[in-house]
């Protein structure tokens, strides 16, 4: 039952790591859309002017494989096919987005600690 709350509480929008990148964006002055339907994969920030999205993904999630990203010891017939599906479709849909002409970048969880780094991935990324 513990596990089933824990499912339920965890959110795909609107997370911390998520409101400190769109912090970070508005503090350098950026303006952007949230979560548009209509894009692959519903970026986090779109800047449709600039034909750019930024996705900030969750480490686990992701399977980013850093310090905050780790594997599942129980019931790993489930958790890996379904983390392996989660990379296949990030991977898809930046290629979807590129092709039709969108440039991605993606922030990482763990990386939003160091918001000095973020900013300047930030700003390199937006400025091109």
């Amino acid at each position: 039952m513990d596990r089933s709350a824990n499912m339920r509480a965890i959110r795909s929008k609107n997370m911390r790591p998520e409101l400190k990148v769109r912090s970070i964006v508005h503090r350098l002055g950026y303006r952007f859309r949230l979560h548009r339907k209509d894009l692959p994969g519903k970026p986090d920030l779109v800047f449709p002017s600039r034909r750019k999205v930024i996705f900030v993904h969750g480490c686990f999630w992701h399977s980013h494989g850093c310090r905050v990203s780790h594997t599942p010891k129980s019931n790993f017939d489930y958790w890996g096919p379904k983390l392996e599906r989660n990379v296949f479709r990030d991977r898809r849909n930046v290629e979807v987005l590129k092709a039709v002409g969108w440039r991605s970048l993606i922030v990482w969880e763990c990386e939003t600690d160091d918001e000095d780094r973020i900013r300047k991935r930030i700003l390199k990324f937006l400025s091109k």
